[in-house]
């Protein structure tokens, strides 16, 4: 079993860590939290450890491309934005491992549906613009009053918004994180709604895209 082999393995190699099993556990539950904010001490809680062992932890993983963390922007906003960051799975296949899905038609109905879309779309984005031999610097944005885009990037001088919806079926209201920050800051160029449906409707303010398109945003950077 992989996750066996990476604890008892590459763990114990990158860090001492007493009980393996506990280990294992963390990353069980670390899965059930993806694409949420990183909450060490909500986290330190639940687990019965440290702060400063599970940002070791977390350390370990990154390190071992298991999970990566995506930043949040902060630019003209002051104090009103989220400063922690998210964190998301490099591999969405190993993730629906941990979680129990074994097959296809079971991700249609699991309650984590939004959460693993959203890890696909912005591990494919982050590979898309790896394979193009730039810095990922992906971000997202989330202010304190509930205002938020799921994904950014700098395209020249134009901060680039992404939106990513589960969802089959398209909604005028997925544009509403993207139009807040175009009324909020300077330069956001034409940005995108990845989701999962067939529609594909033109608005100013972004393309509509099927996620299987996730890549050709970044054609132009």
């Amino acid at each position: 079993m992989y996750i066996q082999t990476y604890v008892e393995r590459d763990v114990r190699q990158l860090l001492q860590v007493r009980d393996l099993g506990q280990f294992e556990q963390f990353i069980f539950y670390l899965a059930g939290r993806t694409g949420q904010l990183l909450n060490y001490e909500s986290m330190a809680n639940d687990l019965g450890l440290t702060g400063k062992t599970l940002k070791q932890w977390v350390s370990v993983l990154e390190a071992s491309f298991v999970v990566f963390r995506l930043l949040p922007f902060h630019r003209n906003f002051g104090k009103r934005l989220v400063k922690s960051a998210k964190l998301y799975f490099t591999d969405t296949g190993f993730l629906c491992h941990l979680l129990g899905i074994d097959r296809p038609e079971k991700v249609s109905w699991d309650p984590l549906l939004g959460a693993l879309f959203e890890n696909l779309v912005v591990s494919e984005a982050m590979k898309a613009r790896l394979n193009r031999g730039l810095r990922p610097h992906l971000l997202f944005f989330r202010d304190n009053n509930g205002n938020e885009v799921d994904l950014l990037f700098q395209d020249g001088a134009e901060l680039v918004p992404i939106e990513i919806k589960a969802s089959r079926t398209w909604n005028n209201g997925f544009l509403k994180g993207i139009r807040y920050l175009g009324r909020s800051t300077a330069n956001v160029g034409k940005g995108a709604v990845i989701y999962s449906g067939e529609m594909t409707p033109a608005f100013d303010e972004a393309r509509v895209l099927h996620f299987e398109n996730t890549a050709s945003v970044f054609e132009r950077s």
